[in-house]
C-alpha cells in the first residue's frame, strides 16, 4: 500500500467521549489529518490523566489537539477561519448546540460549500427525544438491544458499549460515502451528515426485527437458537466452546460423530434440519450437548470438532483474544504507547493494514501549530493571555 485511503483529507473534530472521537479515530487510521477542537481545559474523556487516560488514548491516537474556547466569540472566529481548509466537520453535541454556538451546517457550509458537515446524535434532529440526554446504555435500552440479548423475564446491562462503537461506525460509513459523493457533484458540494444511536443500533437488530415481524413476537436471546442451530456449551476445564450448526447435515453428523454419538444421527427428533430447529426437539437435543461436552475439557473438544470439520470456536476472553495466535497474523493490535493495547483499523489495502499513529495528543498541544495558518503569531499569543486559547506556545517560529 503505497498511501493509506484517506490522505489528503482533512478533518475537524468536534466531539467528545466515544461515537465521534471513535469515528475521528478510524478515518484518521485510514490517512485523514483529524484535528480535535478541545476546551482549553481538555475533553471530558481525558479525565483529568491526560494521555494517561487509556480510554482516552485509544480513540483519540493519530489526532492533533487543539485548544479553544468555543463559547468565546474569538475562539469562535478562529475556527470559522480554518473551515476552508478541512473536508469534514464531525461533532457529536446535543442537537443545535453547535449551532447556537454558531457553528451549525448551514453557518459551515457558506464558508465551505465543499464542506461535509456530520452530526451524530442521541435520536436525531427532531421528534419526541430530541432534547433528551444520551448515552450508550440509553441507546442499547431504546434499541431494544438489552432486550434481545437478555430473558425476557431477566433485562440487564451488556458487558460493553455497543451503542457508541456502532455509531462511530456508522457516522464513519456515512462520512466516506458523502466524500465519494461530493467527488460526483459536479459542484462538489458536500452534504449534511446525519445519524444517531438510535439509528445505528438498528444495524445491529436488523435480524431481531425481521424475526419480530416474521413470528409476531418479540425475540430474547433465546429466540435464533433453534433457527441458527447453534450452541454455547460448558466444558470439564471451566470453559466454554460454542458450535453453530446452521442447516448443513454434513455438520450434524460430523458433531454427532465427534461426541460419539452416531445413534442420534438418524433420530426422529433431530434427522433433518427442520426436525432441530423445532423448539422442544432443539431443547433435548440442547441438553444431550451440554451432557456430552461437559465430560471432556475446552482444548479436547477443539480437536475433535476441528478434525470434524465442524463450525466451533472456543468462547474467548478480551484478554485470549489479544494474545490469539488469529489475532497476532493479523496484526489487530499493537502496543505503541505505554504498552496499550491500540486496536487497529479493521480492513486491508492491498495486503496492508494502514496502522494508527503511536499517540494521542497532549491538551492543545497543536494549538499554535494549527493556528498560525490562519491567525498571526502576535494575536496568538493575545488570545493565549486571555484564555480563549491553550497550549504550548512555540520557543521559535
Amino acid at each position: 500500500m503505497k498511501r493509506k485511503p484517506l490522505e489528503g483529507i482533512h478533518v475537524l473534530e468536534i466531539g467528545a467521549y466515544i461515537s465521534a472521537p471513535y469515528a475521528g479515530a478510524l478515518l484518521a487510521g485510514l490517512g485523514a489529518d483529524v484535528v480535535k477542537v478541545e476546551p482549553p481545559g481538555g475533553e471530558m474523556f481525558r479525565r483529568g490523566a491526560g494521555v494517561s487516560s487509556p480510554y482516552f488514548v485509544q480513540y483519540n491516537t493519530g489526532k492533533k489537539s487543539v485548544a479553544v474556547d468555543l463559547k468565546s466569540p474569538d475562539g469562535l472566529k478562529l475556527i470559522e477561519s480554518l473551515l476552508p481548509r478541512f473536508d469534514v466537520v464531525l461533532e457529536n453535541m446535543r442537537p443545535g448546540k453547535l449551532a447556537a454556538l454558531g457553528l451549525g451546517p448551514d453557518v459551515c457550509q457558506r464558508i465551505n460549500s465543499r464542506l461535509v458537515y456530520a452530526s451524530v446524535t442521541g435520536f436525531g434532529s427532531g421528534g419526541p427525544l430530541v432534547d433528551r440526554p444520551a448515552y450508550d446504555s440509553i441507546g442499547q435500552s431504546l434499541g431494544a438491544f438489552y432486550s434481545i440479548m437478555n430473558d425476557a423475564d431477566d433485562l440487564r446491562l451488556t458487558g460493553t458499549c455497543v451503542a457508541d462503537l456502532i455509531t462511530a461506525i456508522t457516522a464513519t460509513m456515512g462520512i466516506l460515502a458523502a466524500l465519494v459523493g461530493r467527488g460526483l457533484d459536479p459542484a462538489h458540494r458536500g452534504p449534511v451528515v446525519e445519524t444517531s444511536l438510535m439509528e445505528a443500533v438498528s444495524t445491529l437488530t436488523i435480524d431481531a426485527m425481521t424475526q419480530a415481524f416474521e413470528t409476531g413476537e418479540d425475540p430474547v436471546r433465546e429466540s435464533r437458537h433453534p433457527q441458527s442451530q447453534n450452541f454455547c456449551l460448558h466444558t470439564a476445564s471451566g470453559q466454554a466452546i460454542t458450535l453453530h450448526l446452521s442447516s448443513s447435515e454434513k455438520f450434524w453428523r460430523g458433531l454427532m460423530s465427534a461426541i460419539g454419538r452416531e445413534d442420534l444421527i438418524d433420530d426422529t427428533r433431530f434427522r433433518r434440519y427442520s426436525d432441530r430447529a423445532q423448539a422442544e426437539n432443539f431443547a433435548q437435543l440442547k441438553e444431550i450437548l451440554e451432557t456430552e461436552f461437559a465430560k471432556r475439557s475446552r482444548s479436547e473438544w477443539e480437536r475433535r470438532l476441528e478434525e470434524a470439520d465442524v463450525p466451533a470456536a472456543p468462547a474467548l476472553t478480551v484478554r485470549e483474544v489479544a494474545e490469539h495466535p488469529q489475532t497476532q497474523w493479523l496484526q489487530l493490535l499493537t502496543h505503541p504507547y505505554k504498552g496499550q493495547a491500540l486496536v487497529q483499523p479493521p480492513w486491508k489495502f492491498d495486503g496492508e493494514r494502514p496502522v494508527r499513529a503511536e499517540r494521542a495528543p497532549h491538551v492543545g498541544e497543536h494549538t499554535w501549530e494549527v493556528l498560525r495558518e490562519v491567525c498571526p503569531e502576535a494575536d496568538l499569543q493575545a488570545l493565549a493571555a486571555k484564555g480563549t486559547i491553550a497550549g504550548p506556545a512555540p520557543t521559535t517560529r
